[in-house]
C-alpha cells in the first residue's frame, strides 16, 4: 500500500513554480499510488460548490481528474483557506472531504489526520475567523456572488497569510503545540498522526508511534509517503523548471 500526504501548496497561478511542480507530481503517481490525501490548504482560497470564480485551478483539477481516473482514492481535508468543496469533488473526483479531520486504518495501522488549524486553542481570532468561513451562509452566499468577490478575498487572504506563520511562530510553539496535541491522539489509540498548517515538516518516531508534520508545497516542496506499513517525510526536488 503507497498513499501520499501533501498540504498546504496555497496554489496560486498556473505558472507559478509550487503549481508547475506539483502538476508534475501529480503527473507520476498513476501505476505506483493507491491513495492520495490532501490535508488542507491546497488551493490559496476556495469558497463553495463550484469551480466556476477559480478558473485558474482548472489545470490543477484536470490532474486530480486523470490520478482519479487511474484508480487512486482522494482524500481531500479542508484547511483554513479551503471551504466548502465536499459537493464538488465528491461529484468531480469521488473523493471522500472532511472539514475537520479523520482517521484512516492503513496495513493495520490508525492514522489520525487534520489540516492543524484547530490545534491552537488559544488562537480565539483565528477561531472566529474560521467561523464566518464555516457559515452555511457563508456558503450559500458563495453560490449568488459575482466571481470577483472570491477573488477579491484570495488576494487579502493570502497577503495576510504570508506573514502570518512568522507571527504565529515568535507568539506560540508550533512544535510543542502539535506535539502535545498528537500526544492526546496517541493516548485516543492511534498509531499515526499527520498534521500540517504550521509550514514546519518534521517526523518523530518514539515506542512504535509516528507524529509526521507536512510543512509545505510552497518553497519545501515537502511531503509524506507511506509505503507497506513505513511512513516517512520526503521532498520533491524542483529539477529543471
Amino acid at each position: 500500500m503507497r498513499a501520499i500526504f501533501i498540504a498546504d501548496a496555497h496554489l496560486g497561478k498556473p505558472e507559478d513554480t509550487n503549481y508547475r511542480l506539483l502538476l508534475r507530481f501529480l503527473g507520476e503517481l498513476p501505476g505506483r499510488t493507491e491513495m492520495l490525501v490532501i490535508a488542507g490548504d491546497f488551493f490559496e482560497f476556495w469558497l463553495g460548490d463550484s469551480p466556476e470564480p477559480f478558473p485558474h485551478y482548472r489545470p490543477v483539477l484536470d490532474a486530480l481528474a486523470r490520478v482519479t481516473r487511474s484508480g487512486i482514492k482522494l482524500i481531500f481535508l479542508e484547511g483554513n483557506h479551503d471551504f466548502h468543496l465536499q459537493r464538488y469533488f465528491r461529484s468531480a473526483f469521488n473523493a471522500d472531504v472532511f472539514p475537520e479531520s479523520t482517521v484512516l486504518t492503513l496495513d493495520g495501522k490508525k492514522l489520525f489526520i487534520c489540516h492543524g488549524d484547530l490545534i491552537n486553542m488559544t488562537d480565539y481570532g483565528y477561531r472566529a475567523l474560521r467561523l464566518l468561513f464555516r457559515n452555511p451562509l457563508t456558503r450559500l452566499l458563495a453560490r449568488i456572488l459575482p466571481a470577483s468577490v472570491p477573488a477579491w478575498i484570495a488576494v487579502k487572504l493570502g497577503s495576510h497569510s504570508k506573514g502570518n506563520h512568522k507571527a504565529a511562530a515568535a507568539k506560540w510553539n508550533p512544535e510543542k503545540l502539535v506535539r502535545d496535541f498528537a500526544a492526546d491522539r496517541f493516548a485516543a489509540g492511534n498509531d499515526v498522526v499527520v498534521t500540517a498548517h504550521y509550514h514546519h515538516p518534521f517526523m518523530e518516531e518514539n515506542a512504535g508511534k509516528c507524529l509526521l508534520a507536512l510543512g509545505d508545497w510552497i518553497t519545501q516542496f515537502s511531503y509524506g509517503e507511506w509505503q507497506d506499513g513505513k511512513l516517512a517525510l520526503k521532498a520533491y526536488q524542483p529539477n529543471n523548471l
